[in-house]
């Protein structure tokens, strides 16, 4: 355990952030001096690894390493008072923090001090303000330490999802989310809400009803608003029959104007979850765009994450969704699995380069709270997880190679690396929904369970989210979908009137 001790409670998520990011591999804790959480814990560790003083005329870190103190800085501020809570206060905790952390550590992340999970919403929000991208880029590198190579990146895709964006309703508009949470098993790495298919087989059915329920329900919600995107997610969707994958779909069509729809996808996903019957009707009912994943193309790793297919299993499966027509197939990797090296990775890209699918989606390892991998390194010891700039740098070259572009990005806690996930697409396969839940530019409604909604609500100095939740469990959201419905509508009536 990594403790960390503040003299009063101000910015406890920044300070864990941060620190995390520089220790990944570290349980770390950030308390109170003097309360009851930092007394039990400071029994349980071995020592105080950082006190943080935030005091009126600055900023003290103090770190201690094999009970010797190796650091003790002060930043001071003229103007600022260090011990009251304030914007100008936690970015000046964050600079000083970071910086006295590299010395440290003698380490840069490539993120630099940035936590937040949408890096892209800065330089984005800069050159609508009238800012160039130039100048976008080297605020970030100056400003909060990113490298070279990611603030370009994120200007980059800042700069195609703004001509994405143009092009959609997305002030006058919304997107719908379906929640499917069904598995044929869950993944080692996972802490999305699935169950196993197999033991809720019998319920599937009745779970489809709360859903047609829901839908029935809250389809007023966003009258008179165009419906770009529909995205179907999990889960597995394709853990459904065929004739409850048709249920499905036909409930969206009857509850919701598809008519000006730019894009419907299904995250099929699981290739040991598709047949051809259910490949079928996702083509008979409209479906533009579909997921067929990997994660790794090496078989010893599936096997280890708990993914009961083969790599051959993908293969024919993307081949099968070709024949059938399918012109917009994404296909999902992950890199830092455990045990998997940089020739891992150059293996997978070249593999997936073989099939050219239209999008690819690069994911860092992010190792969830909830996730049996995070429970293996809690008893076990942390397992190897190797991922670098190579091994990222070999999937982006592998995109490039199939004419793709990166067009979204997004990051993580804990994440392998401390690096990001990226979409790259060919031009026009970009995955519209993807671009939307990540910039937070348009309202989606979301059913299901473990679904969130997000509303858009413009004002003043910028727009605000607004959320309604439904509960993870499954046994949950069928019995309680009638409280899932009243809160939707009085959370929408009040943000949106007249419903």
């Amino acid at each position: 355990m990594m403790l960390i001790a503040e003299n009063q409670d101000l910015y406890r998520y920044e300070i864990h952030s941060l620190v995390k990011a520089f220790y990944p591999q570290e349980d770390v804790r950030v308390v109170v001096d003097g309360s009851e959480k930092a007394r039990k814990l400071e029994d349980e560790a071995a020592e105080t690894f950082m006190h943080v003083f935030m005091e009126e005329n600055g900023i003290t870190l103090i770190i201690r390493r094999g009970g010797e103190e190796t650091v003790s800085k002060t930043a001071a501020g003229d103007d600022e008072n260090f011990a009251r809570k304030s914007p100008a206060c936690k970015t000046a905790l964050k600079h000083f923090l970071y910086n006295t952390l590299t010395e440290f550590t003698g380490q840069k992340l490539p993120w630099g001090d940035l936590i937040g999970i949408r890096p892209t919403k800065i330089p984005m929000t800069m050159m609508e303000d009238g800012s160039t991208p130039e100048e976008a880029r080297r605020f970030l590198e100056n400003e909060h330490y990113v490298s070279a190579e990611k603030a370009a990146l994120a200007v980059d895709i800042a700069q195609r999802e703004s001509r994405v964006l143009s092009k959609l309703h997305y002030k006058n508009g919304y997107s719908l989310y379906i929640g499917i949470p069904f598995c044929p098993t869950t993944c080692l790495y996972c802490s999305f809400p699935s169950f196993n298919v197999a033991l809720w087989k019998e319920h599937v059915d009745d779970y489809l009803a709360a859903l047609e329920k829901e839908m029935e329900a809250c389809a007023d919600l966003f009258a008179g608003k165009i419906l770009d995107t529909v995205y179907i997610g999990g889960g597995t969707p394709t853990t459904l029959s065929p004739a409850q994958l048709e249920r499905l779909i036909a409930a969206i069509r009857r509850n919701f104007d598809t008519s000006r729809l730019l894009e419907f996808t299904v995250e099929a996903g699981r290739p040991d979850s598709i047949t051809k019957d259910k490949l079928q009707v996702l083509k008979e009912n409209g479906i533009s765009r579909i997921s067929v994943n990997p994660q790794t193309m090496k078989d010893e790793t599936l096997r280890i994450i708990g993914r009961h297919h083969s790599v051959q299993q993908v293969i024919d499966t993307y081949f099968m969704a070709r024949d059938l027509g399918f012109d917009n197939i994404n296909m999902d990797i992950i890199l830092g699995l455990p045990a998997e090296n940089g020739e891992d990775v150059r293996h997978t890209v070249a593999e997936i380069e073989k099939l050219s699918p239209d999008s690819l989606t690069v994911h860092s390892l992010a190792v969830k709270r909830a996730s049996r991998l995070r429970r293996i390194i809690d008893e076990n010891g942390y397992p190897t997880l190797v991922n670098t700039d190579e091994t990222m740098r070999t999937a982006a070259q592998g995109a490039a190679r199939m004419g793709m572009e990166p067009y979204y990005l997004y990051r993580q806690k804990n994440m392998s690396g401390n690096f990001e996930n990226t979409g790259y697409a060919k031009p026009s396969k970009y995955g519209i929904y993807n671009i939307l839940i990540m910039e937070e530019k348009q309202s989606i409604l979301a059913l299901g369970a473990g679904s969130i909604s997000k509303i858009v609500v413009p004002g003043q100095g910028g727009s605000r989210i607004e959320r309604s939740d439904n509960p993870k469990d499954v046994a949950s959201y069928i019995a309680h979908t009638d409280e899932m419905i009243r809160r939707k509508r009085e959370l929408y009536r009040g943000l949106l009137g007249g419903v």
